[in-house]
C-alpha cells in the first residue's frame, strides 16, 4: 500500500516534467522565401525594400511574416494578437542592405531600436527602420531623418501619425 501511495504522490511531479519543458528551445527567425506573402496586406515580401518582420505565435507552426516592420507592428499591437505572441523578429539594418535585407540579419524585435519618420522608402507608408543598437539607430536618423524609439515606445497612435 505504501508503494501505491508513493506512486500516486510522485505521478503529478512526473507530469510536471513533460516533454514540452524538456524540449523547450529558443525560437529563431525563419527564412523569408521569394514567394512568401505579407500576412497583413498580402504583398510579396521580398519584392520591396526595407526591413521585414515576423511573429511566432504560441502553439502555432505557421509563422506570420510581414513585408515591413510597420505591418508587423500593426498586427502585433492588436489586442487579440498581442496575447498570443511568443517571439518577434526584425532585420538589423546596420548589418544588412535596405534594398534587400537578408535572413541572417534578424534580431529580437523586443530588444531592437527603431527609427520612425525616415526619408528612406519602404513598402507602404512610413518606414519603421530597425536596429540592434541605439547608436546605429541614432546614426541612421541623423543621416536619413526620423526619431529614435525603443520597442516599448512603438504603439498604434505613433503608426497612425497621431
Amino acid at each position: 500500500m505504501k508503494k501505491l501511495f508513493c506512486l500516486l504522490f510522485l505521478l503529478p511531479l512526473l507530469a510536471a516534467c513533460s516533454d514540452s519543458a524538456i524540449d523547450a528551445k529558443p525560437l529563431s527567425a525563419e527564412a523569408i522565401h521569394e514567394h512568401d506573402r505579407c500576412h497583413l496586406c498580402g504583398m510579396m515580401i521580398t519584392k520591396y525594400p526595407g526591413p521585414k518582420g515576423q511573429v511566432h505565435l504560441k502553439g502555432q507552426s505557421i509563422v506570420p511574416k510581414f513585408c515591413s516592420t510597420r505591418d508587423m507592428f500593426n498586427f502585433s499591437l492588436q489586442a487579440e494578437n498581442k496575447r498570443q505572441i511568443e517571439a518577434l523578429f526584425v532585420h538589423d539594418l546596420a548589418v544588412t542592405d535596405w534594398a534587400a535585407p537578408t535572413d541572417n540579419a534578424f534580431i529580437d524585435a523586443t530588444q531592437a531600436w527603431y527609427v520612425y519618420g525616415t526619408s528612406k522608402k519602404a513598402v507602404m507608408g512610413p518606414a519603421v527602420a530597425s536596429f540592434k543598437s541605439q547608436d546605429d539607430a541614432v546614426k541612421f536618423a541623423t543621416e536619413f531623418g526620423g526619431a529614435v524609439f525603443s520597442y516599448e515606445q512603438i504603439d498604434i497612435a505613433l503608426l497612425a501619425g497621431e
